[in-house]
C-alpha cells in the first residue's frame, strides 16, 4: 500500500562535513543537524521525493572529505554541506511518469531522513523482493567492483591462485567467493582473528591471516602461497602492494581497487613501491580502475551474482548501524577496520 506523505516544511536531520580531516577521520569532522526543508514537487518538473533507509558507507568517502581535489575525479564534500553516496530508499512523492509514490530505488543522495532527487537524476527502481541493502553491497556498486575487477580484468582460471586484501569488507568478501566460485585457490587478509575465522568458515576462503599480527608479510606471503601469486585483488595499496609484487607469478594480473592503507595518511607520507621492476620480469598486468566504467556490464553482473547468491555460492554478511545520527562513529569506525561485512546504516524501517 502506497505510503501517505503531505508535502511542505518538515524538519529532518542532516549529516553534514564539519571539517576536512586531518589525518584519521574523527566524529567531529562530521555533524549531525536538524534542518527545515521543503519537501515539495512542482508538476511536470520531474522531481522525485525520496524517505532515505539505508545508508551506504563506503572508504572512498574519506578521500572526498579533503581540501584538495580527489584523486578519483568525483566532487568533493564541502564545509556546511551534506555527505552523500548511495542510499536506497522509497519513493513519497513524484513529479515524474517513471516513478510512483511506494516503488523502491537506489541512487546517490544526501544522508538525511529525505532527499529530493531533481528530476530524477540517477534513481532507479529495485526489487524488494531482493534485501534493500543488498543493492547497497553485494548487488550494488561493491559487487560491481568486485566482480568487475575479478573477472573482467583478473580473468581467473580454474587452479590459480588468488590474494585478496581487506578480505571481509564489502568488496573483499564478494571477490573471494566469486574466485571460489570459479575454482581458484583464495587467500585473503583482514584485521581481525574474528574476520579471519568469518573468511574460513563463513565465506569459503582456503586460507586467511591477520595482517597485524603477522607482521613479517613477506613470511607470510611465502608460507601461504608456495606456488606464488596468480592474481592480487588489492583494496589496501601501500606496503602490502610493495610485498606482494615480490610473490607474483608470470602473467600476474592486479586489479588495483582502492588503497585503505593510505587514506588516512598525508600524501606527502604515501608509501611508494620499491618492487615495481618485478612488473618487467614477470610480464605482469596491474590494472587501476573504477567501478563506473563496468556500468554497461550491470545486468550481466546482477544476473550472475544474484544466482550465486539463490545457490549459496555467495553468502553475504552485513555490518548495519542503526539511526542516522550514528552515521558519524560507524563511519570512523569502518575507516579503522571496527566493521564485520558491508557498512549500512538503517535510516528507517
Amino acid at each position: 500500500m502506497a505510503e501517505t506523505f503531505t508535502p511542505g516544511k518538515v524538519k529532518q536531520k542532516v549529516v553534514v562535513l564539519a571539517a576536512h580531516p586531518k589525518g584519521m577521520v574523527k566524529e567531529s569532522d562530521m555533524r549531525v543537524e536538524e534542518q527545515e526543508i521543503d519537501l515539495a514537487v512542482k508538476e511536470g518538473s520531474g522531481d522525485v521525493v525520496v524517505k532515505v533507509l539505508d545508508i551506504s558507507l563506503d572508504p572512498y568517502y574519506r578521500e572526498l572529505m579533503e581540501e584538495e581535489d580527489s584523486v578519483f575525479g568525483l566532487p568533493m564534500f564541502k564545509i556546511g554541506q551534506p555527505l552523500c553516496g548511495g542510499l536506497v530508499g522509497k519513493v513519497v512523492l513524484s513529479a515524474n511518469p517513471e516513478f510512483s509514490v511506494g516503488d523502491f530505488v537506489f541512487g546517490h543522495g544526501n544522508f538525511s531522513d529525505y532527499t529530493i532527487f531533481p528530476k530524477a537524476q540517477g534513481l532507479r527502481k529495485v526489487d524488494p523482493s531482493v534485501p534493500l541493502s543488498y543493492y547497497l553491497g553485494v548487488c550494488g556498486m561493491p559487487g560491481l567492483t568486485a566482480w568487475a575487477g575479478l573477472k573482467l580484468l583478473g580473468k581467473p582460471k580454474a587452479g590459480e591462485q588468488v590474494y585478496v586484501t581487506a578480505a571481509a569488507g564489502a568488496v573483499g568478501q564478494i571477490v573471494g567467493q566469486l574466485a571460489k566460485a570459479y575454482g581458484c585457490r583464495v587467500v585473503g587478509s583482514a584485521g581481525s582473528d574474528e574476520k579471519v575465522k568469518l573468511l574460513k568458515s563463513e565465506f569459503g576462503f582456503d586460507d586467511a591471516f591477520n595482517y597485524k599480527t603477522e607482521k613479517d608479510w613477506n613470511s607470510a606471503l611465502t608460507k601461504y602461497f608456495p606456488n606464488g601469486i596468480d592474481i592480487y585483488f588489492d583494496n589496501v595499496g601501500g606496503r602490502m602492494l610493495d610485498e606482494v609484487l615480490n610473490h607474483i607469478n608470470t602473467d600476474a594480473r592486479i586489479p588495483l581497487c582502492g588503497a585503505a592503507s593510505q587514506y588516512n595518511v598525508d600524501k606527502s607520507e604515501w608509501h611508494g613501491l620499491r618492487n615495481a621492476f618485478n612488473l618487467i620480469g614477470k610480464r605482469a598486468h596491474m590494472y587501476g580502475f573504477m567501478v563506473a566504467q563496468f556500468n554497461s556490464h550491470a545486468g550481466e553482473f546482477f544476473e550472475e551474482v544474484s544466482g550465486l547468491i539463490k545457490e549459496g555460492k555467495i553468502k553475504v554478511k552485513e555490518d548495519v548501524t542503526e539511526g542516522l545520527h550514528n552515521l558519524p562513529a560507524a563511519f570512523v569506525g569502518l575507516m579503522k577496520g571496527a566493521n564485520v561485512g558491508k557498512a549500512v546504516v538503517r535510516v528507517s524501517n
